[in-house]
Order: C-alpha cells, then structure tokens, then sequence
C-alpha cells in the first residue's frame, strides 16, 4: 500500500494519500519521479492530504515538497513527524 507521495528524492516532505495515518504505522512512500518506494516510520497521526517530514528538519530549513520550496520550518520537525502550518511557513510574508 503506498501511504504518501513525492516526486524527487530531495523532497524534505512527502504526502499523505490515505485516511487514518496513525503514530506508529511503517510508511510506504512513492517517489514518482524514480518510480520507486522509500520506507518510513510515522511518529505521530497525520490527516490525509497533509504532510509528513522525510528527514530531521531544523528552524530556518527549506521545506521541499514536489521539487518546490513551499516554505521554511519554523518549528524542529522530525523524521516522520506530521509537517503543516504548525511548524511551517510561507517564505512571502
């Protein structure tokens, strides 16, 4: 079962594509651009369409996700934690 999106393997996030993503589920990740999968623990439940940290992020860090940058973490985000407008934001304001 794939459990969340990406499209470069230098995304700092991925997707989630299914309902009910809860702490402790082992992630199945596809990573479109390659066509291949990555595994990950999630650390924390996380609403479909939201998204969930691939690596360790610190304040100040650019969020990349779909080879875009949607932002800079404002909060330290874990590998596997829920990413969102908690702990990130716009860089436009």
């Amino acid at each position: 079962m794939i459990h969340c999106v990406l499209h470069d393997p230098q995304d700092s996030v991925a997707v989630v594509v299914v309902e009910n993503v809860k702490a402790g589920t082992r992630l199945t990740g596809l990573v479109l651009d390659l066509d291949r999968t990555l595994e990950l623990d999630c650390v924390q439940d996380i609403p479909i369409g939201h998204k969930v940290a691939l690596r360790d992020l610190a304040v100040g860090d650019t969020v990349i996700k779909y080879g875009v940058d949607i932002g800079k973490v404002v909060k330290p985000i874990r590998k596997g934690e829920h990413a969102h407008v908690h702990n990130i934001k716009t860089k436009r304001w």
